[in-house]
């Protein structure tokens, strides 16, 4: 960080710009047949633009239900949302219908799990970037089909004026989801959400979508959240890392502190079991039993029925975030000794 010089030439150290993100104890609660599910419980950071934050879990921790909470995406009539999501100044949770249609697309935007189900398979791919760029950005059709071809080619669609003219269905996996990237990119959004993007794709068309993916990000200067429950997409895209687990985070923290010096046992559990090249010939690890029912959390750590470390204390009292760094903290009282 740079510093002014006053008059009397003492250094004042500049403002840290304002995050682009800011979420403040935020939950999202869903009204189910078991009672109210509470899908995210208290879940806070930031993120400045430029930056990538991974949140990373197993199935059912939250992690999807979070990334659509950032652009109200849930059924309004099922869904109960409080605390703060700000991004770009705006107050998402406040905003009206009308407000909200305007910052989709334009100031956020999403790349979903499986495109399949984001485009609509009786328009062609062309037609739907070029309707969203006349949406959002209010130029002509012309401007818009200019737009989409040069969108393909950026996301490295091969004859991209061909593929312009492609239905959904007529392009593989791989294609497709580089058309998602592309009409999530149409109208140059401050933040980009990915919902498991890569989930559907073999290994090698994955790693170049996340090849892909961090260099548009770092030309674009967006900040983006990735949902995964990979911890080696986790390190190939991340700079920042949330572990969630049963609608918290329970470690957070620089994507190289969260992998290299692990605090909490979840994350622990979570490295070991996933599978790399040295593990030919081993058994893999797995954490035991399975997440609780986030209708009927159990008191104190949620973790604590899985644990290998359990200790009674744990079961007595939520456990706080504790802080050994100051970018790096955990939910686990095994660090409070």
């Amino acid at each position: 960080m740079t510093a002014a010089l006053r008059q009397d030439q003492s250094p004042v150290a500049e403002a840290a710009p304002a995050p682009l993100v800011t979420v403040e104890n935020l939950t999202v609660s869903f009204k189910g047949g078991d009672g109210v599910i509470k899908a995210v419980n208290g879940v806070d950071f930031t993120l400045e633009r430029g930056k990538v934050l991974t949140i990373l879990g197993e199935s059912g921790s939250g992690k999807s239900v979070t990334l659509k909470a950032m652009m109200r995406l849930h059924p309004p009539r099922k869904t109960s949302y409080t605390g703060r999501i700000a991004i770009g100044g705006r107050e998402i949770l406040s905003l009206s219908d009308r407000e909200l249609g305007q910052v989709r697309g334009s100031v956020v935007s999403m790349i979903f799990q499986e495109p399949m189900l984001a485009f609509d398979p009786v328009y062609t791919i062309g037609q739907q970037i070029a309707e969203t760029v006349v949406r959002h950005e209010g130029v002509s059709r012309q401007a818009a089909d200019k737009r989409a071809l040069e969108l393909l080619e950026m996301v490295q669609i091969p004859s991209a004026a061909r593929r312009l003219k492609a239905y959904p269905h007529e392009m593989s996996g791989g294609m497709r989801q580089r058309a998602m990237i592309a009409l999530a990119l149409s109208c140059r959004p401050d933040l980009l959400l990915a919902d498991e993007p890569t989930t559907a794709l073999d290994a090698t068309v994955q790693m170049q979508v996340l090849i892909l993916l961090r260099q548009l990000q770092r030309e674009m200067g967006m900040a983006v959240i990735f949902v995964t429950h990979d911890m080696g997409v986790a390190a190939e895209i991340a700079d920042e890392v949330a572990v969630m687990y049963a609608g918290r985070f329970i470690e957070t923290g620089p994507v190289g502190d969260v992998i290299g010096r692990r605090l909490h046992p979840y994350t622990e559990g979570l490295l070991a079991s996933t599978v790399h090249g040295a593990q030919r010939g081993q058994r893999l690890e797995t954490i035991a039993g399975a997440p609780p029912n986030l209708a009927k959390l159990p008191s104190g750590c949620a973790f604590a029925p899985r644990c290998r470390y359990v200790e009674p204390r744990c079961r007595e009292t939520e456990v706080p975030l504790f802080h050994p760094k100051p970018d790096h903290a955990a939910r686990c009282l095994r660090i409070d000794r």
